[in-house]
């Protein structure tokens, strides 16, 4: 594997904007705006596969495809990155280490898109993305890379950073554009959907940091030479991986895409801590159903992890050992959820602080066997929610049902956690 993301870091900080140009930097949109058109950019990122890294894994190309070319007035892109998903800050580690390759891979989307006002929509606390993110822009600017006429061509685009007022809803595309709005920060019914309707009721698309930062490599090297960055045929290109939790070494990393999870762990990670022994993790941010040691040598790509129950999502793996409470594991994560409901539907607004007070029942030691039923019953009923936020907070508890019934019966048995004792 070649680095797609992180070949142009620097071990102690960022990339400058001359040494970037000088490994091949903005080279992609050189070619793009003198050789290609806005069909051929699109059509190449089709043909790669990618899938967006954001978390729904949903095909980037033929996102792209729903943008009507005949509609009158603006349409915009938008960069999400409100990452608020706890165990994922990919997206930190690649604007702090190389702001450039997110700055190129917009203004390569915005060409294709023939979009000509595009938006960084930033996480609060990440103050110095944002700087690195503000000086690449700057710098674009005055080299003309970015702005009107850009290196000659007929293609201008104007590039915005807005800062997240900070809540995990923003992370869901039609809040989030109803937060650049300056609105209420809840999700907007669909149909229409944003590609038609969006942004100030015009043509949007919304993508992750990681998934624009992959476009230059895309178009420079060509879909078939990305593609073949995975691990196995069916997986394409690289992944950025967050791992924390009880392993050796923790931090984020670019792998290729369907590395098994034993391989990350035992491998980058250098395998768990000292005494520790793997029990479970979330495989793919906090929205995701655990794995457990049965899953060990699952490729990490999008349709393996789904066919052996959860979801790669983000990428980001937090690893539990034998010590670790799944029945608290999972109610920290809950209440995490519980207090970032927007409130906008009543199966959220109310469901998961339910969820919550029952978990907490079982963790103290008042829970009662028909719990477990009534938490399975509303893993099932969350799912209609508004938007996928109560649904994705189903999936540490869908996950704790299936994996650790057991154990959550021996809270209830036993009136307390069975390892405050050990």
């Amino acid at each position: 594997m070649e680095a797609v993301l992180f070949g142009h870091n620097r071990p102690d900080r960022a990339v400058t904007f001359d040494e970037y140009c000088a490994e091949g930097g903005f080279a992609a949109l050189r070619r793009a705006l003198a050789e290609l058109s806005p069909a051929e950019v699109q059509q190449a990122v089709i043909d790669s596969g990618m899938r967006g890294r954001g978390g729904a894994g949903f095909p980037t190309g033929k996102k792209w495809s729903f943008v009507p070319r005949n509609l009158p007035g603006p349409r915009y892109l938008i960069c999400n990155c409100d990452e608020m998903e706890p165990g994922t800050y990919k997206d930190r580690i690649l604007l702090e280490k190389n702001p450039y390759l997110l700055v190129e891979g917009m203004a390569l989307a915005s060409y294709a898109l023939g979009v000509q006002h595009a938006f960084v929509f930033i996480r609060r606390g990440y103050e110095q993305a944002a700087r690195n993110l503000r000086r690449s822009v700057a710098e674009a600017l005055s080299a003309g890379l970015l702005g009107d006429r850009i290196l000659g061509s007929g293609f201008s685009l104007e590039l915005d950073l807005h800062q997240s007022a900070g809540r995990y809803i923003c992370g869901e595309e039609t809040a989030l554009m109803n937060a650049l709005e300056g609105k209420r920060a809840n999700p907007r019914a669909k149909p229409p959907f944003p590609a038609i309707k969006g942004l100030w009721g015009q043509p949007t698309v919304v993508n992750n940091v990681e998934t624009l930062a992959n476009i230059p490599a895309i178009i420079s090297q060509g879909p078939a030479w990305w593609k073949g960055q995975g691990a196995t045929p069916e997986a394409a290109g690289t992944k950025l991986f967050c791992v924390s939790g009880h392993v050796r070494q923790p931090h984020c990393m670019e792998l290729p895409l369907g590395t098994s999870l034993g391989e990350i762990i035992d491998g980058p990670c250098r395998g768990m801590r000292p005494g520790s022994v793997f029990k479970a993790c979330i495989p793919g941010g906090a929205s995701t159903p655990y794995f457990t040691g049965e899953h060990w040598q699952v490729a990490m790509d999008f349709d393996p992890v789904a066919k052996a129950g959860s979801r790669l999502g983000t990428g980001g793996i937090v690893v539990f050992d034998q010590n670790t409470c799944m029945v608290a594991a999972t109610l920290n994560l809950i209440r995490f959820f519980a207090r970032e409901s927007c409130g906008w539907c009543t199966p959220c607004r109310e469901g998961l602080p339910f969820v919550r007070h029952t978990l907490e029942k079982i963790e103290n030691g008042y829970g009662a066997a028909d719990d477990i039923e009534i938490l399975r019953e509303h893993v099932h009923q969350l799912n209609y929610a508004f938007c996928a936020l109560a649904p994705g907070a189903m999936g540490p508890l869908e996950g704790l049902l299936r994996l650790f019934e057991d154990e959550l019966r021996e809270h209830i048995s036993a009136r307390t956690c069975p390892f405050k004792t050990r």
